[in-house]
């Protein structure tokens, strides 16, 4: 009888915890949403300035958090070499998928290259490479590199002057450094990928707004997420 009892309560405990795993599984075909501003200064008669980013990210386009992200740095133009260079720190709160309000935080240190290009008459490149050093809850340190490479294409104007509308697209690699995060556990090389195309349109000589479609892909998730963003120079 007791070994009968101890049976059914470890399957109903198995049986729970699958549910619950069940329900809180990532739905791939759900759109979701990220909102973002990018915002940047360069200071008068200087090379130096600031640069920051406010991102909010959801699950299904709504309330469901997936991240809050909040990043900013101090940049540098030199003389020498071509681009902007970046010095920064960022905050993270990342929400569960679901019902669940439960979150994990981390704070990161990064290190950035942001390098211009022109190809041809109309395509609008920038190289961007990023260095992360990473404090996640519940995990060692890790660090991060990232690259990414950005084209806009302007279709009504020559260039990008305002009351052009342009297409923006840009895929970013991801790529674990140290993947020893503790207790045993390991993460893989490849971290993810991110693949974006968007409508832009260019309102005025430093500010651009666009509406577009990106695809994220890591080995937990394959998921898609409408981006509209916000990007401002004062």
């Amino acid at each position: 009888m007791m070994l009968r009892r101890s049976l059914v309560a470890v399957a109903v405990i198995f049986f729970a915890h699958v549910s619950s795993v069940r329900a809180s599984a990532i739905d791939e075909d759900q759109i979701g949403g990220w909102y973002m501003a990018f915002l940047s200064k360069d200071f008068t008669q200087s090379r130096f300035g600031v640069q920051g980013d406010i991102q909010y990210r959801t699950w299904d386009g709504g309330g469901d958090l997936e991240q809050l992200l909040i990043r900013g740095g101090l940049t540098y133009r030199p003389d020498a070499l071509p681009g902007k260079y970046t010095l920064g720190v960022a905050n993270i709160t990342s929400g569960q998928f679901g019902q669940s309000k439960r979150t994990k935080t981390e704070n990161r240190t990064y290190q950035e290259a942001l390098i211009p290009q022109r190809v041809g008459e109309k395509w609008f490149l920038k190289h961007r490479l990023r260095f992360e050093q990473r404090w996640v809850n519940g995990q060692d340190f890790r660090t991060r590199f990232r690259y990414a490479l950005f084209a806009n294409v302007p279709l009504n104007r020559p260039d990008l002057s305002p009351g052009a509308f342009y297409l923006a697209l840009y895929n970013e690699l991801f790529i674990n450094g140290q993947r020893d995060i503790g207790d045993g556990r390991e993460v893989d090389l490849y971290d993810r990928n991110r693949l974006y195309a968007a409508l832009g349109y260019q309102f005025s000589e430093t500010g651009q707004i666009q509406l577009g479609y990106m695809q994220q892909h890591s080995n937990a998730v394959n998921k898609g997420q409408i981006q509209l963003s916000l990007h401002y120079s004062f």
